[in-house]
Parts: structure tokens; sequence; C-alpha cells
């Protein structure tokens, strides 16, 4: 029986995707994107669905979207936009009930996107999936105006069927403006934005491939007026894929997002503080660095029951001092990933080390440093290596956990 994972066309329903341009305002009723060179934004979607094999339900899903933004240039009313999109799904099977989300895939993209809405980007590109959604008329607009514009949407089917290329679906689009609805106890400008997808791809150099895809999406966004970009977003959506066994697999479930805003991490000055803190506590066999990603914190050696992912009390204790360092960086989101020494299977280290990387988030989730929805959890095996494997020193080194403190 073929398995589609929902991570295989990451950010398939997500108009969370849609949300790719960025400004700091927009009239009370023109609608237009405006961008300022040097922001910075993240997108934080959650999805909920359920997965039907020949219509019979097979299992439930829970994803996190990630979405770092930057805007590099401007011209012409448009914005350059430089973006990475993570999927990430929950982690099961630890020990705390898998309450942290499992890193799945990670794409770049580079994009325009003018004041309207509408993206130009090279073909190459996977991310975003849904394109020109939203763009508006160039008019304003009184509650109850509707509009339709073409869009598509680009999915990723290289793992599932062996379609190497970017695949291109367009639709076209119906809005309506609602005028002001609230969220989260605020009123903004909201439309409803509507279409559907149909496509008959040809055979694929995969044992299985896609003879139709037919989806539909009805979504509900808020626009930040003050900032000239949307807010949030609410979704419905279906997709159903007909394949080439006569097996059918259908997606069913709802999702959401909100933008939030990111300032200049100072990193060298965060470094420091969270050096000293280390010396303050008496971290044993941990250090700091800057990364690219933000600021990276090393627990090294660190002690699982044999053979598991189960903490042992003594490394328990040294996390709650590493909760009570960056409890003090509230509004950033982290990454924990996990590494192994040169020991064992590929597989098996891998596997290992996003069990060991899972415990650690769980246990960060259970003492309430943050939300599943601000982790992500990530497994390296023995891919990243801080020393040399051919030592004890070097190995010790390279069993470790490391927390980031994510710029974006």
């Amino acid at each position: 029986m073929l398995k589609i994972k929902r991570a295989c066309f990451p950010g398939l329903f997500l108009a969370v995707l849609d949300f790719l341009a960025f400004g700091p305002a927009a009239g009370a009723e023109e609608f237009v994107y405006l961008y300022a060179a040097g922001d910075k934004y993240r997108i934080l979607s959650i999805v909920n669905e359920d997965v039907f094999i020949n219509r019979r339900l097979s299992h439930r899903a829970e994803i996190l979207n990630r979405v770092s933004v930057e805007i590099e240039d401007t011209a012409n009313g448009s914005g350059r936009h430089r973006a990475q999109f993570q999927t990430a799904e929950k982690a099961a099977g630890t020990g705390t009930g898998g309450r942290s989300f499992q890193w799945s895939r990670e794409y770049d993209s580079e994009f325009d996107r003018d004041r309207l809405g509408y993206i130009t980007i090279d073909q190459k590109y996977y991310m975003p999936v849904v394109r020109n959604v939203p763009v508006f008329p160039g008019r304003d607009l009184k509650i109850g105006d509707t509009w339709t514009a073409g869009g598509y949407e680009v999915h990723d089917f290289r793992d599932s069927f062996g379609i190497e290329a970017p695949y291109r679906i367009p639709f076209t689009a119906n809005y309506t403006f609602l005028g002001e609805r609230i969220w989260k106890e605020k009123q903004y400008p909201a439309f409803t934005v509507s279409y559907h997808i149909f496509a008959e791809p040809a055979a694929a150099e995969g044992p299985v491939w896609p003879t139709r895809i037919m989806g539909a999406s009805d979504q509900l966004i808020f626009w930040d007026a003050g900032l000239g970009q949307p807010r949030s977003y609410e979704e419905s959506f279906r997709i159903i894929f007909e394949l080439s066994n006569g097996m059918t697999v259908e997606y069913r479930g709802r999702a959401g997002a909100e933008i939030v805003e990111s300032e200049v991490m100072d990193k060298g000055r965060i470094l420091k503080e969270i050096e000293d803190e280390i010396k303050r506590l008496g971290i044993q066999d941990a250090s700091v660095r800057a990364v690219d990603e933000g600021i990276a914190i090393s627990l090294e050696n660190i002690q699982f029951q044999p053979d598991s992912a189960v903490l042992t009390t003594s490394e328990r204790n040294k996390i709650d001092k590493i909760a009570e360092i960056i409890t003090g960086y509230a509004d950033r989101d982290i990454l924990i990933g996990g590494h192994t020494a040169l020991a064992g299977s590929a597989a098996g280290r891998l596997q290992l080390s996003r069990e060991r990387a899972a415990a650690v988030a769980d246990y960060l989730i259970g003492k309430g440093i943050r939300t599943p929805d601000r982790i992500v959890v990530r497994g390296y095996g023995a891919g990243k290596p801080l020393a040399d494997n051919g030592t004890e020193a070097g190995r010790r080194r390279n069993r470790r956990v490391e927390i980031t403190i994510l710029e974006n």
C-alpha cells in the first residue's frame, strides 16, 4: 500500500504560503503590499488533517509549517524575498508522549512580489506552493465587492511519484471583501478566497503516479491595514489523488496561521550573556557559539539510559538550568538538534539522534518553556561532528544535543 506522507507536500493547503509579501502600511479601502528592505518575518502555521486511503480513514496528522522571510531589496513597488520553508510533523514514541514536532523537510526560495501580490520566481523553486494568492484589483474596495484572479500551485512530487520538476497546477481564485472581522479580539479588514484545482498528470518514472488531482481551498484572510500585509488566516481544504494503481488518497482538514515580526538579533550580546549564565550556574560540558541560524547552546556528552532516549536524572538537572537561561529569550523560537558519535549504522545513528533531541524538546515543553509550535526537532546522526571521532574525548563532544535560539 502506498503511503503518502503529508510532509511530501509541504504547505500544500496553507494560505500561510500566500503571505510572503510584507510592508508597513496600506490604505483603508485599497489593498496593496508595501515593503521595507531589511524587514524580517516568520510565519507559523498548524495544520490538522485526516488522511483517507480508498475512502477509509487511515490516520490523522498534525503539521507545523515555519517560514522565515527577509526582504532583501525593494524596487518599483516590488519586494525581493529570501525565504526558508520548514515542515515538521508531530514526533511520537518519546519518553514524555511525543509532544514535539519532528523536522521533515526544508526549502530555500527567492522571489519578487509586486504591490498587488503577483509573484515573479524562477521555475526551479518549489516554494511557495500557492502563488498569486491573495492578489488585489488595484482599486478601492467596498464591502461586498468581488473579484477574480488567476493563480497556481507548485508541488514537489519527487519522493512520492518520481516527478522531478516542480509540478504546476493553475486555478482561478474568487474573492469577496467582507469588511471588518474580529481576530484575537481585534478588528481587521477581512476577505474570503476560494478556488478549485484539477490536473491529470502524465505518467512519471516512479512505480505509481497521480492520474488525477482534484482539490478545493476556502480561506478567510485578515488584513492588517497598519502593516500593509495579511496578519492571519483560517482555511478548510480537501484534496484527492487518484493513483495509477487504482488507489485514492484524500486529505481533509483545517489550517490556521499568523505572521510574526522578528527583531534583529544581537548575537554578540546574547552570546556573552549565555556564556556568563553557563558559568554562573556551573553547567558542565556545555558551550555556546554563534551560528547562521542564531545562537547554539551545545550540551556535550549528554547522558541517556543505555541505548535509549530516556534522560538520566543528572541530565534533567542540567536541562533545568538551560531552561532557566532560554526563558530569558521567550520571543525566539527554538531548534533542538540531536547528534551522535560515529558508532553503529547511519540509519541507527540518525534515528537515535532524532529520538534524543525529541526527548529534550518534550521535557522543555512539559516544563512550559515553549509551546510545541515554538520548537522544532531535528536529528543529524554523526553528520556534523565537532571533534575527532577517533578519540574518546572527541566522541564525548560529538554525543550532544544543541538548543539553537533562532534569529528568525
